[in-house]
């Protein structure tokens, strides 16, 4: 057994399986010994990491993608054909009589024939997008601290993962559109917190210098699941648009059952928790050569603020501190615009006059390309800098879509999207840094909430967009510009280590200000 070989008088002995634990009782939140992030550095950095529970977690973006964009395909307007000489209208819905047309395929491949919306209005239409994103918003409001206080990152994964998967399969039951729209506002409601619990808990299961890699690792996961969904899609082509739910949605359900009996959970978690049996043998787990390392020196920091297991308590850190607030403000502001387009766009898509499963493809494959330019350039690139670019020059090709057509437009938009879902990327793994392990979870789901409510506009703007181009593209374009100004009230967090504790951060954020003053 390994032992500590002079324990201070104040600790207090923890067997955990053949390793001794000591936990110095006496530390509060002003007298630290180690945090967290070095003692979890020591241990992780024995050996090469065992990347298969990071790259589990990270699957799920998969899922998460598939349903985030599905409506695009089963939600879009069909091809329609005269049937009558005197039929020369751009819409059925301007012809005198209903037996000068009819649907050029089956009526069930889409919702809005087989619902029959085809002359509805264009709010209904967009009814179900903005439903399911209705659900992520409210859904993140209310789940945001389940993973920071009694759940965990696991369970949070697990549980959102297979109520998400679940109530897509029931979408494919759906009798009209007030059900359809109520299942996809309960999808929407469980897979807010799918994302945002896979990148935590996975960035959480390596070493400071695997860590950006494997937040990337997410960001290509959620571009496979976005570029197999127009393949999906074009092969159901001709069939309805019911299978295209279950085709997405059973893999998922099996699979949040899979990671119930295998995932591992965070061990920054489960230290902050006081849980530090489960903590040693999740990192025994995680590296093999660490069972040969004594666990004996350690030391956490005791915070009752940390500690709390209340549902609301990392919710009251993060509003009692002015600081938190101010940057949490700050990256909601950013958010919103960022999610506006980055969900607007692959909806915008009809509206370009070109096949539609080529433009989703060519946006997914952008997307791929964005995800392994940062998977290279996560760690020396500013963060502000780089997001500020983006979003500017997102916005300015976004404005460019509203006066030009066909294969150009696309073109144009494509760099568009490129720049937003880069932006996304980086604000993301900027989110991770910006906010302590204690409340970090809660504030990730903050930042989803607010890319979200972004979301939750789209699919409106988009339907009017259809009938003047300004009031989707050139709309995605001026929120995007103006809320990317709001970076410059951020700090740059590249190359920091992450804090586990308000008090971690304070004290970083102030070393850095004396450095700045200093020089």
């Amino acid at each position: 057994m390994a032992n500590a070989s002079s324990p201070p008088p104040a600790s207090a002995g923890e067997i955990a399986g053949s390793h001794s634990v000591e936990i110095n009782e006496n530390s509060n939140k002003t007298n630290v010994v180690n945090s967290i992030d070095d003692v979890l550095e020591r241990y992780m950095s024995v050996s090469t990491p065992n990347l298969l529970f990071p790259f589990l977690a990270s699957l799920t973006w998969i899922f998460d993608s598939q349903q985030n964009f599905v409506n695009v395909f089963s939600d879009s307007p069909p091809p329609w054909h005269c049937s009558s000489s005197t039929c020369n209208f751009n819409t059925p819905c301007n012809l005198p009589s209903n037996t000068s047309w009819s649907f050029s395929k089956p009526r069930k491949i889409s919702t809005i024939s087989d619902f029959s919306l085809e002359c509805s209005s264009p709010v209904l239409h967009a009814l179900p997008a903005s439903s399911f994103y209705a659900g992520c918003l409210v859904g993140g409001i209310s789940l945001a601290t389940l993973a920071d206080s009694r759940l965990g990152r696991k369970n949070t994964l697990v549980f959102s993962s297979f109520i998400m998967s679940l109530t897509a399969a029931l979408t494919a039951f759906s009798p009209n559109l007030a059900v359809y729209a109520v299942l996809r506002f309960a999808c929407g409601f469980a897979r807010a917190n799918v994302g945002t619990s896979a990148f935590v808990l996975s960035s959480e299961l390596v070493s400071r210098r695997h860590r950006n890699r494997v937040s990337i690792l997410t960001f290509i996961f959620a571009t496979t699941g976005f570029l197999t969904l127009p393949a999906i899609a074009f092969l159901n082509r001709a069939y309805s648009w019911r299978l295209l739910y279950l085709y997405t949605s059973i893999p998922s359900l099996f699979y949040s059952i899979f990671l119930h009996f295998i995932m591992m959970e965070s061990p920054r978690w489960l230290l902050l928790k006081d849980k530090k049996k489960e903590a040693i043998e999740t990192l025994k787990k995680l590296s093999p050569l660490i069972e040969t390392v004594s666990f004996s020196d350690l030391a956490v920091t005791r915070s009752d603020k940390t500690e709390s297991s209340d549902l609301f308590s990392a919710a009251r850190m993060l509003w009692e501190k002015r600081w938190a607030l101010r940057r949490l403000g700050a990256i909601m502001i950013v958010s919103f615009g960022v999610g506006m387009m980055y969900y607007g766009m692959p909806f915008n898509l009809g509206s370009l006059n070109a096949n539609l499963y080529i433009s989703v493809a060519l946006n997914a494959a952008a997307e791929l390309l964005s995800a392994f330019l940062v998977f290279f350039l996560a760690s020396a690139v500013s963060r502000r800098r780089s997001m500020v670019v983006l979003m500017v020059v997102s916005g300015g090709c976004s404005l460019a879509c509203t006066a030009i057509d066909g294969w150009l437009a696309v073109a144009v938009e494509l760099v568009a999207f490129f720049g937003v879902y880069t932006a996304f990327s980086l604000e993301m793994i900027y989110s991770v840094e910006l906010f302590p392990t204690c409340v970090r979870n809660s504030a990730l789901a903050v930042v989803r909430t607010a890319v979200v409510l972004g979301g939750v506009a789209a699919p409106e703007l988009v339907a009017a967009g259809r009938r003047r181009k300004f009031l989707s593209f050139g709309v995605f374009g001026i929120v995007i510009i103006f809320c990317g100004l709001f970076i410059v009230f951020l700090p740059e967090t590249r190359g920091r280590a992450l804090s586990d504790t308000m008090e971690e951060e304070e004290h970083k954020t102030m070393r850095g200000r004396n450095i700045i003053s200093s020089s």
